[in-house]
């Protein structure tokens, strides 16, 4: 397992693939979305 095996993470950043070791977009973190108070009116 190394860079000529396609299916490592080493192997696809060596060939310049993307799959399940590797995928294109990586996933990030959800952080919770903080939405402006709405003035209250009166």
């Amino acid at each position: 397992m190394g860079r000529g095996d396609k299916k490592t993470a080493k192997g696809k950043r060596f060939k310049g693939s993307f799959g399940k070791s590797r995928p294109a977009k990586a996933t990030k973190s959800k952080l919770p979305v903080i939405k402006a108070a709405a003035p209250a009116e009166a």
